[in-house]
Order: structure tokens, then sequence, then C-alpha cells
């Protein structure tokens, strides 16, 4: 009987939260306005990422520099690359750092070598440099292998 009563209280406390923050989107956090892919895509050139990365039909004018990695930002990836996740690595690109790349592309104290841009950067141009990549990466279920028993 405990246990069909834990189980009713935690469905209350279920439904209850859905309620609460499921039909109110304000409560999920606060949201940026709509951004514009082609002011995104001249953001991008505009901030030079082009000098270290390539995303959708923008490709990189760097010069190759011995050791140093140059990242293409989009294509096919099998997990969502969520608009938060991609405004979070612009505005702080140590936050996290893929483990191919810890090694080659932070500097001594682990820190990403990716130029902080939040002095020269306006919230124009995050938001529509974040809508541009966001429509460059195609989400691609893993490969798998069933087998039948």
């Amino acid at each position: 009987m405990k246990t069909l009563s834990k189980i009713g209280v935690f469905s209350i406390l279920i439904i209850t939260m859905s309620l609460e923050f499921g039909c109110n989107p304000e409560s999920r956090g606060f949201a940026l306005p709509e951004g514009d892919i082609e002011k995104g895509k001249q953001a991008f050139v505009y901030l030079h990422c082009d000098q270290c990365h390539n995303a959708g039909d923008i490709k990189r004018v760097g010069n190759a520099i011995e050791g140093e990695i140059y990242i293409t930002l989009g294509g096919d990836v099998s997990k969502v690359k969520t608009y938060g996740e991609l405004v979070t690595s612009i505005i702080n690109p140590s936050h996290k750092i893929d483990s191919k790349y810890k090694i080659s592309m932070t500097n001594d104290s682990g820190e990403s070598k990716m130029r902080k841009y939040n002095e020269i950067m306006t919230v124009d141009d995050l938001i529509n440099l974040a809508t541009f990549l966001q429509k460059e990466y195609n989400l691609v279920p893993p490969a798998s292998t069933y087998h039948v028993y």
C-alpha cells in the first residue's frame, strides 16, 4: 500500500510540474528573438569566423598554420545542436570542448584557443549567427546493425 501511495504522489507531482512548466513557455528560461540566416552569414564573415571555420557555403579563408586545426561547423550529426548550445559555444567557447579537440584546441590552462567576441559582437550578431549555424546541422540517426534472433 505504501508503494501505491508513493506512486500516486509521484504521479501528482509530475502532472503538476507538467502543467506548471509545460504550459507556460516563459518558465522554460529566456528566449532570444528570431534571427535572420542571411545576416548570420554576414556576421560569420564580418567577425572573421571564416578564418578558422567552414560553415555551409562559406569556406575557410584563413591561411593554414602548421599545428592548427580548422573545424567545419554544421553537417551531419547524430545529436541535435540546440540553439542554446550554439549560443553558449559562441559566447563561451571553453564551456564544452569536444574531446577530439581538447589537446590541440586548448591553451595550457585548458581553455579554448577560440577568440572571445563578447566585447565586439552585438546581440543581433549573436542571434543571427546562432540561427545561421543551427540550420547548417543535419540530424542523422546513428548507423546501427540489427540482428534477428
